[in-house]
């Protein structure tokens, strides 16, 4: 229920009604069927429902919850029953109009805070010695907008950036970086070509017919031992390859202006140390049974094409861990010595079973129990023209850095065939904000849990729901008060009036941002965020349109005018800043 600052008219409609409807069920000396909620239009139509438990006609009650409220004269111009026993009920202006000066007033713009959890968000997570690409781009945007809005309403954050930065390919790694000379290796991987650096590793240790050799996978097979038992000159040549490659993840991020930084690596190297316990500790459990001759656990609702149940294995018949290991590890370790409360997971659909077999046997274990517990926010891939996974024209996975920069060079050119007046150097700064602005809501204004098609020429439109018809409309309203010649703060002591229809919808929307905000954090979907921006966009293109601002028939008229506009600015450009998109003051 809101509290009584709340700014969100149907929240506090819905309170209203939820006490009234208590009251009047109370007088019978019976709890009431309706049950708390953000719905007003739930709470309006409960009456019917009431009416049975009460055995009275459903007018009657709605006749007497209406009354219990006084009318809902402070709050509706009408209030009435209609047909049955529903609520027909229509907000006034004025309620509207002190709402929005409010929400005006109010530095969040009316967005509450939550009894704050510790979140842990596994995102990102590329692989030493590889170049990030296309792949990571959707965990990578919708894992930072997450970490920006559980940060905004109040939780405790922790980014953790779980790169593979452990296991058997550590072995041809170092031994090729030996063959190389630590200079020409640093080198060779400070310019950024890390994947070539691995396929030439790699083209070693399968024994091709031009590289092979059979000696260099003796060795790199000897340097895995080495590096898993802690020789200080493998670990040293080890991190020398992690630090060369968080360099190139540290450029990426920096350019695509995503929050995660050092600070927040947690590789699977970091887990080493947990992974005999995992073994240990799920046998004293009596969980642990043997299945082909290797270590596994058998969750409860999990089989195989056969029908037969299905294992997750934690230990190889060798005496091997793998991810599932890893992965229990990594729960263990962020529930025991992090005490988090929330685990979310922003990881590819494809590993929806593994995920989910790795929660049940956590839970299995106890480490993973109520209130404690594991999201696997999942999304699909990102499509061609092709409509198959997206590639470069070498037919490898496009890299992440390539497309960032090809957005933001797409963009310049669109910005200087839009104003070829702007600055050049304001136009290449404005031209970085559009093009990875495009890039990120192109991602997350799609379900996420659904693939898309990459299509430059729709992510970079200035029309439509796009990343720039969004900048731009935050621009369009800056630029009405640059031609007014007045600062946008002057106008925040006025409490807007409400004459127009589309002076109310602009209203209703701008109220509406707090639910939009706690709608997207309770389903871990920024489309849903970002459909709110956008209709909120399209809201106000309608006012602009037939509500005449600096031409308003009295200064009274265009001071209120310019409120609406300034408040619609900044609930626009506070919702892309959730988003992790800049806000340009002109285009």
């Amino acid at each position: 229920m809101p509290t009584p600052t709340s700014t969100d008219p149907l929240l506090i409609l819905s309170s209203t009604l939820q006490t009234a409807f208590e009251a009047v069920a109370g007088r019978a000396g019976i709890d009431p069927v309706i049950r708390p909620s953000e719905r007003a239009d739930a709470q309006a139509n409960g009456a019917l429902a009431l009416a049975k438990e009460l055995g009275q006609q459903p007018r009657q009650v709605a006749e007497a919850v209406l009354a219990q409220c006084g009318g809902l004269t402070d709050m509706c111009s009408s209030a009435e029953v209609a047909g049955p026993g529903f609520l027909n009920l229509t907000f006034n202006n004025d309620f509207l109009a002190g709402l929005l000066k409010r929400v005006s007033d109010d530095p969040r713009l009316g967005i509450g805070t939550v009894a704050k959890r510790k979140v842990i968000i596994d995102y990102s997570a590329p692989n030493v010695a590889k170049e990030m690409h296309v792949g990571h781009l959707r965990t990578t945007v919708i894992g930072d907008s997450l970490v920006r809005m559980l940060t905004f309403v109040g939780h405790d954050v922790i980014r953790e950036n779980h790169i593979g930065d452990w296991g058997t390919p550590f072995g041809m790694l170092i031994e090729h970086l030996l063959d190389l000379g630590e200079t020409k290796a640093a080198e060779h991987l400070s310019l950024g070509d890390l994947d070539g650096f691995y396929k030439q590793a790699r083209a070693k240790f399968d024994g091709n017919e031009t590289d092979g050799d059979e000696a260099f996978q003796v060795r790199a097979r000897s340097r895995v031992v080495l590096l898993q038992g802690g020789d200080a000159e493998t670990r040293r040549l080890w991190k020398l390859l992690v630090n060369l490659s968080t360099q190139h993840f540290n450029a990426v991020y920096k350019l695509l202006g995503v929050l995660l930084t050092d600070d927040d690596l947690m590789g699977e190297s970091a887990y080493n140390d947990l992974l005999p316990q995992v073994i240990t500790r799920l046998d004293k459990l009596g969980l642990l049974q043997q299945s082909d001759g290797a270590d596994v656990v058998f969750p409860p609702g999990y089989t195989n094409r056969e029908g037969d149940p299905l294992p997750l294995i934690v230990q190889k018949g060798q005496g091997g861990f793998n991810y599932a290991t890893s992965d229990l590890a990594c729960v263990i370790d962020r529930i025991e010595r992090l005490n988090a409360d929330l685990l979310l997971y922003v990881v590819g659909a494809p590993q929806a079973q593994h995920l989910s077999m790795v929660f049940d046997v956590a839970r299995m274990a106890g480490w993973l129990a109520e209130p404690n517990e594991a999201v696997h926010v999942a999304f699909g891939n990102v499509l061609g023209s092709d409509r198959k996974m997206m590639k470069s024209r070498s037919g490898d996975p496009l890299k992440f850095i390539d497309l960032v920069e090809e957005a933001v060079t797409r963009a310049d050119e669109s910005i200087a065939t839009k104003n070829p007046n702007l600055p050049e150097a304001e136009r290449k700064v404005i031209a970085q904000m559009v093009g990875i602005g495009a890039v990120k809501y192109a991602d997350l204004s799609t379900d996420r849990v659904r693939d898309y098609v990459f299509d430059w020429e729709r992510m970079l439109s200035f029309d439509g729901n796009t990343g720039p018809y969004l900048q731009y409309a935050h621009a369009r309203i800056c630029s009405i008060f640059r031609r007014a010649g007045i600062e946008r703060e002057s106008v925040r002591s006025i409490t807007p009036t409400l004459a127009e229809p589309q002076e109310r919808d602009l209203a209703i929307k701008l109220l509406a941002f707090n639910a939009a905000v706690i709608d997207t954090i309770d389903k871990y979907s920024p489309h849903r965020l970002c459909t709110y921006i956008y209709e909120l966009a399209t809201s106000f293109t309608a006012f602009y349109e037939h509500c005449p601002v600096l031409k308003a028939e009295d200064e009274n008229i265009r001071q209120s005018r310019l409120a609406l506009c300034d408040l619609t600015a900044r609930v626009l450009n506070q919702g892309l800043a959730l988003l992790g998109i800049e806000t340009p003051e002109q285009m």
